[in-house]
């Protein structure tokens, strides 16, 4: 996975592939949002710090961690995302 990019992405954006993927918001705690789902079986909580205007690479992959799916069913949630990867 080293040679793989990941593109920055905006609180909008990730909140729009998070909805996407079934995930609800949950709680809110400062500029932190607790999004939840079931993913593949498993309950999932994906973190959101919304006080960045673009997430850089790492909280990304944090960000898709977290989440359970892929990079690639990640980005590919919304068509404004999924452009990013091509």
């Amino acid at each position: 996975m080293s040679g793989r990019r990941f593109p920055p992405l905006t609180p909008d954006e990730v909140r729009d592939i998070l909805r996407a993927k079934g995930f609800i918001l949950d709680r809110t705690h400062g500029a932190h949002e607790q999004w939840r789902a079931i993913i593949k079986d498993q309950p999932r909580v994906v973190t959101v710090d919304a006080h960045y205007k673009i997430f850089d690479q790492s909280l990304i992959k944090r960000m898709i961690s977290q989440s359970g799916l892929t990079r690639e069913e990640f980005y590919s949630a919304t068509k404004r995302t999924a452009k990013k990867i091509i």
